[in-house]
């Protein structure tokens, strides 16, 4: 049986988005991988399946006449991205993925520790610091959404890693 994703506290403040008055994480135990931070969250989050994609056209579409930033928002042509998501900070350990916006701003971070000789634990916790009362419309409507796509996404590090020689 795959392993399986879980849900974690998250104790706010945190420091990869101070005032953020909304998060959730999720973590899974990956056995007999090694990797980083930020190869978990290209694994994770750099490349959706059909179905996300289409679900992020049509938050697009609905939230551009607001005036509010779509996904895949890059500030500057010399940002790294990772899907949709402009790269912020990055360790072995941590990667720390998100932009601000005139509702809210939000952090994806991706963490990444030992558990134990030949496992890895790696969570995925989702900041958001809600801005106006748009911003707080707008989770309460994604929320289940972004739960499901997060067990999805993050559900793809279980996965052996392929390697092509």
């Amino acid at each position: 049986m795959p392993p399986r994703t879980h849900s974690v506290p998250v104790a706010l403040p945190h420091p990869a988005l101070p005032l953020a008055d909304w998060a959730d994480c999720y973590e899974l135990l990956v056995p007999g991988q090694s990797t980083t931070a930020i190869l978990a969250a290209k694994r994770a989050l750099g490349d959706f399946p059909a179905w996300v994609r289409a679900l992020m056209w049509l938050r697009n579409a609905i939230v551009s006449p607001f005036g509010l930033k779509g996904s895949g928002h890059q500030p500057d042509g010399k940002v790294e991205m990772i899907g949709f998501f402009p790269v912020i900070s990055q360790s072995s350990e941590q990667a720390v993925l998100g932009f601000d916006d005139t509702h809210l701003d939000f952090r994806i971070v991706i963490d990444v520790r030992q558990a134990g000789e030949l496992a890895q634990r790696v969570s995925v916790t989702t900041l958001v610091r809600r801005k106006i009362l748009l911003g707080k419309i707008y989770i309460a409507v994604i929320t289940p959404f972004h739960r499901l796509i997060v067990g999805t996404m993050l559900s793809r590090l279980a996965r052996p890693v392929t390697v092509i020689s």
